[in-house]
């Protein structure tokens, strides 16, 4: 048979990854805070899409600058009916929101919700006054002029959010061309500022710091502090031979020790931790667990048919291209809007049906469950159940849990075929730890016989990884720690 080139027509079927769909992926893992930026770019660059308020009747999108005429409720009509075509055929939450309402949408909502009839403390949402740098650089403009300021602030600038210097005076005194001793006598002087330890280039130097102002650093206590380690290891009658004390002078000075702040600087902290904005709401009504999508943060968009229809009059026909190119735009984004929450929204019930005894009793109640569970259960892919999960949180009644946090794995009970939650069994080594008695402090061993004797079947370094991951000590660092408390 002769070997030739040729042309072939045939037919074939693949999945291709449309920009839509891509698109549609990227907003299902957006949290609602990063949605939320993202709809601020999508209103700024298709002039088509209108927001209205969250809380309003539903005849929104008004045009700027103009009252609301009727074709606004109509344009709101039109994207609603848009809806119900794409997407509309999946069942709704069985919620009585006549009966019960939610009121998680904003803080002044809670006010009164706890019946105490106190409102809520606005001052505890003010910012610092500044950084530790700031309040620093304040103090040094006060006592210090000219060349002196110039290497206070230099100093300043080296010490980190924590209180330390952290810095070689000698290489600094060189780089700066000045004498190291007006190095050194500027930093004592710094080291008077407040907050009381600042400027310590170590954690014996500030300890020392605080106890020079508060009138107790005696040479037993400078002993004390210049064997730390000592203290860290809970060597009592070493330090007692030491410092040349009793044991009642010891107790003392490390209650003394124990109110110094081994950071100073955290006071002023910088920048606050992020606020987390919950995606979902659980509350248990009479008919079961009620589960709502958290709109307070994100504007309802809407596609303003009318602006379309008065720019495309007697537009030119690359213009009315461009016009119709938004318009779709505007109508797909709506429609994967409304898909995103449904999908949200349903995910979150199915693991409130898998989770009910953790919403009902607790962690100790909760069941081992993985991505592919729900995935099977609502009928989806286990990816989109993932991204579904990644960076969304959940507000119920026992406080704000990220949603991966209800995924855990497996540990095998000693009798049936029963399992339990991981977090459950954290759980309980938790309970078992801060109830232990200061003279009977429980070995991994013992903790992992403990939970065999309650039906959990495991192991000894299953116990020692757990422990460490909720940042617990070893059975010695524990003893020491109860030993310093008293």
């Amino acid at each position: 048979m002769a070997l030739g080139p040729r042309l072939d027509l045939r037919q074939s079927q693949s999945l291709v990854m449309t920009p839509q769909l891509q698109q549609a992926i990227k907003l299902l893992a957006l949290s609602n805070l990063e949605l939320e930026a993202y709809l601020a770019e999508a209103l700024e660059g298709n002039p088509l899409l209108d927001t209205s308020s969250a809380d309003s009747d539903g005849s929104g999108g008004d045009e700027p600058g103009g009252d609301a005429p009727p074709a606004a409720e109509a344009a709101s009509l039109d994207a609603d009916q848009a809806l119900s075509a794409d997407g509309g055929s999946e069942n709704d939450l069985d919620v009585d929101l006549a009966a019960d309402s939610f009121h998680h949408d904003s803080a002044s909502d809670n006010v009164g919700l706890s019946g105490s009839g106190e409102d809520i403390d606005f001052d505890s949402f003010a910012d610092h006054d500044g950084t530790l740098h700031d309040h620093l650089l304040a103090q040094v403009g006060e006592r210090f002029g000219g060349i002196e300021a110039i290497v206070a602030g230099q100093l300043v600038g080296l010490i980190d959010e924590a209180g330390y210097l952290r810095a070689d005076l000698a290489e600094l005194a060189a780089q700066l061309g000045v004498p190291l001793a007006l190095l050194e006598e500027i930093l004592a002087i710094i080291q008077c500022f407040d907050p009381s330890g600042v400027g310590g280039r170590d954690l014996a130097e500030c300890i020392a710091i605080q106890a020079r102002e508060a009138d107790r650093y005696d040479p037993a206590m400078a002993t004390m502090i210049a064997h730390l380690d000592l203290v860290a290891k809970g060597a009592f009658p070493q330090l007692k031979r030491i410092c040349g004390v009793d044991d009642e002078d010891l107790a003392d000075m490390i209650r003394e020790l124990r109110s110094y702040d081994p950071k100073p600087g955290l006071k002023f902290g910088g920048e606050g931790a992020p606020a987390v904005v919950p995606d979902l709401y659980i509350r248990q009504t009479a008919k079961g667990w009620a589960v709502e999508i958290n709109g307070g943060t994100l504007p309802r968009l809407l596609v303003n048919r009318r602006y379309y229809t008065e720019l495309a009059t007697g537009a030119a026909a690359k213009n009315k291209a461009w016009l119709s190119e938004q318009l779709a735009g505007a109508n797909w984004l709506v429609r994967a809007l409304d898909q995103r929450q449904r999908t949200i929204v349903k995910v979150g019930s199915e693991i409130v049906k898998q989770q009910e005894g953790f919403f009902l009793h607790g962690v100790a109640h909760m069941r081992p469950l993985t991505l592919r569970q729900v995935a099977e259960a609502i009928g989806m892919h286990e990816s989109t159940v993932s991204r579904v999960t990644s960076n969304k949180y959940l507000s119920c009644p026992r406080g704000l849990f990220e949603l991966k946090y209800f995924f855990s794995s497996g540990i095998s009970a000693t009798e049936g075929d029963g399992a339990v939650s991981a977090e459950a069994v954290k759980s309980r080594i938790k309970a078992m730890i801060e109830a232990e008695d200061a003279k009977a402090i429980l070995s991994d061993e013992t903790i992992a016989q403990k939970l065999s004797a309650e039906g959990h079947d495991i192991a000894r370094r299953t116990v020692v990884k757990y422990r460490e991951a909720m940042g617990f000590g070893s059975s010695v660092q524990r003893r020491r720690q109860k030993a310093l408390a008293g």
